[in-house]
């Protein structure tokens, strides 16, 4: 996973941008969920779309902007029959993916943190973070 998005959509982005709740956070999904059931993802590829977008979108308001209903979470998609994009970006400082301790560790079972990044890179296809860390690209190409 390279740091510089490499990942030039073929397909114009659609945007939204919302304040920085949870449950602010969850209104991009429906919208981006029903374009991947209309393009025939499969049940598993929905499934694993709709958990990378939760934990990006939790990441973006929980550590990226630090629950401040101020800031803003954009989001730039765009779902085809082929592949779907998600770019999540917070206002936040950014951080390194690297950097974050490993959860299944041992030493680190009991920690709550870290897991969503797991998650998402064991789910897409493809992830990139920015330079800055407060933006990721997540793609996920259907298996159909």
């Amino acid at each position: 996973m390279s740091r510089s998005s490499s990942i030039e959509p073929d397909v114009p982005l659609q945007e939204m941008v919302v304040e920085s709740t949870l449950s602010a956070a969850k209104k991009p999904e429906a919208a981006i969920l029903s374009e991947v059931e209309r393009c025939g993802y499969s049940e598993d590829d929905i499934f694993a779309i709709k958990l990378s977008l939760e934990e990006a979108m939790t990441n973006a308001v929980r550590h990226g902007n630090r629950c401040d209903a101020s800031k803003h979470v954009t989001i730039r998609y765009a779902v085809t029959p082929e592949r779907t994009i998600i770019i999540v970006r917070d206002e936040g400082p950014g951080f390194c993916p690297d950097r974050v301790p490993d959860p299944t560790a041992p030493e680190n079972i009991e920690r709550p943190s870290g897991r969503g990044i797991m998650l998402i890179r064991a789910y897409m296809t493809h992830v990139e973070y920015s330079a800055t860390g407060n933006e990721i690209t997540m793609v996920k190409v259907n298996e159909r």
